[in-house]
């Protein structure tokens, strides 16, 4: 990666197309790519893509941590990308609907942090369900988490000088907005897909005010789709009506029929999250979406395609409101 930085919020910049697509693996975007000397952290690394990730970006030289609840699943994990690429792979766990879980992370980590790969997620609470704290599953684990473990290491980020967040998001982000009136439900009624879907326009949100902040520290953020993947665990467990109710109630359904859909391997899937993470196209820009390892463009939330990305995942007054409000709830200084 480059130490040119160009630090521009591209909302509203030309969109980056890249020589990938689609069909791309995480092993081919990343062919070339030295990151010897480097270190990340991919949240969720002992399953689905954040395996394909974690091993694409230490079988191009980088120190690699995953970040994950089950350590053992880790440790088996980092013992088979360790055998496969020669690259030192370690283990820590994290619990991002704790706090607790997130601050013991952060006190455990020394040293620069080059990469930082929120890739876990949590998808398909048929019930509303609450954390001990009092906020919806899916918005405290795939957003307050998040936060705060970027937050936690702001410090980290900023010591490695070009350092880059990707932050998970969704198609399921056109599902809804942030409703900050009512982030957990409790004056309308619960629904997974507007739940899940908010979570996942807040990921976006992030990364434009992540990179509206921190761009001066060398931090760029950028969000991802990482497409529809046939078997990870983020959707290997939901039951048919939770599955359903994400389909049916999306805006954009008819793409979400099954005979319709186009599946990704895995090894696609991890593409645009590794390309989002190490592509020189992108040395100094943040606050952009991509999918099929290419800027999306802006479409109406309610439009029949799968493809793009809602206006109001991007819209920088979202992303400073929901920034102080994620502060105040996780009690940071403001």
């Amino acid at each position: 990666m480059s130490d040119t930085r160009r630090m521009t919020n591209t909302t509203t910049a030309s969109l980056i197309e890249t020589p990938f697509g689609f069909d791309s693996t995480a092993a081919e975007v990343i062919d070339g790519i030295d990151l010897s000397g480097r270190q990340a952290i991919v949240t969720g690394g002992s399953s689905g893509i954040g395996v394909e990730t974690a091993r694409a970006l230490a079988g191009a030289g980088a120190e690699v941590t995953l970040a994950v609840r089950d350590t053992d699943s880790g440790d088996r994990t980092a013992t088979d990308i360790s055998s496969t690429v020669n690259a030192a792979v370690h283990v820590g766990r994290l619990e991002l609907a704790d706090q607790a879980s997130v601050d013991a992370f952060v006190a455990n980590w020394s040293g620069p942090l080059d990469l930082l790969i929120n890739n876990a997620g949590v998808m398909g609470f048929p019930e509303l369900t609450l954390t001990d704290q009092g906020y919806e599953m899916h918005f405290a684990t795939n957003h307050l988490g998040h936060f705060a473990l970027a937050l936690g290491l702001h410090d980290a980020l900023a010591a490695a000088g070009d350092a880059r967040i990707v932050s998970l998001s969704s198609v399921g982000h056109r599902r809804s907005p942030v409703v900050f009136d009512d982030l957990n439900f409790t004056s309308r009624p619960y629904d997974v897909g507007l739940a899940y879907g908010q979570s996942k326009t807040a990921n976006v949100l992030f990364a434009v005010e992540a990179t509206r902040r921190w761009s001066s520290d060398g931090i760029t953020a950028n969000a991802v789709h990482p497409g529809t993947i046939a078997d990870t665990n983020l959707s290997r467990n939901l039951d048919a009506d939770v599955l359903a109710a994400l389909s049916t109630s999306a805006p954009y359904a008819e793409s979400l029929d099954a005979s319709r859909v186009r599946y990704k391997t895995i090894e696609q899937g991890a593409a645009t999250s590794v390309l989002v993470a190490t592509s020189p196209q992108l040395d100094g820009i943040g606050g952009r979406y991509f999918e099929d390892c290419n800027q999306a463009r802006v479409v109406d939330p309610d439009a029949s395609t799968s493809s793009g990305v809602a206006a109001y995942a991007l819209d920088p007054a979202n992303a400073n409101r929901l920034w102080e409000l994620s502060l105040a709830l996780l009690g940071f200084p403001q």
